[in-house]
């Protein structure tokens, strides 16, 4: 539930605040908020970040997220997700567990030269740029 509810939180624009508030109430105040009955914590957590109590209740009474979040988690496993944490970046890219910043950076760095490839401009005057800076054509 508490994952439907983070979905609910992100579908109004509250993702990070959803975030915030879990990490605090389960690891910094001990408050329950991962188990089926812990949908009055939920609601309170809702409240405390500006989400519509009423919305909020009717969006995880219905499941509405429920699809997702299966949906999420499944995918997630085709990634070679066996546990929390798991990163996905682009859509492509599973990094499990605990990762140092040089090894995050390495992934966030194939990621965006996948995504963005560079295009030689055509011409001969034109400069060419790549990742360790551009080349200027020498003027004769």
């Amino acid at each position: 539930m508490a994952h439907e509810f983070l979905a609910h939180a992100s579908a109004e624009g509250k993702n990070r605040e959803a975030w915030d508030a879990i990490f605090r109430a389960y690891f910094g105040q001990a408050r329950p908020v991962f188990g089926m009955d812990d949908l009055l914590d939920l609601l309170d957590l809702g409240q405390e970040i500006g989400l519509d109590r009423e919305g909020t209740r009717r969006a995880l009474t219905e499941h509405r997220y429920q699809r997702q979040v299966s949906d999420d988690a499944a995918r997630a496993q085709r990634m070679g997700a066996t546990g929390a944490p798991f990163i996905v970046i682009d859509g492509k890219y599973g990094i499990p567990g605990a990762q140092d910043s040089d090894g995050l950076l390495d992934v966030l760095r194939t990621a965006w030269d996948t995504s963005h490839p560079l295009t030689p401009a055509t011409g001969g005057d034109a400069a060419v740029c790549g990742p360790d800076g551009c080349a200027v054509p020498a003027r004769g």
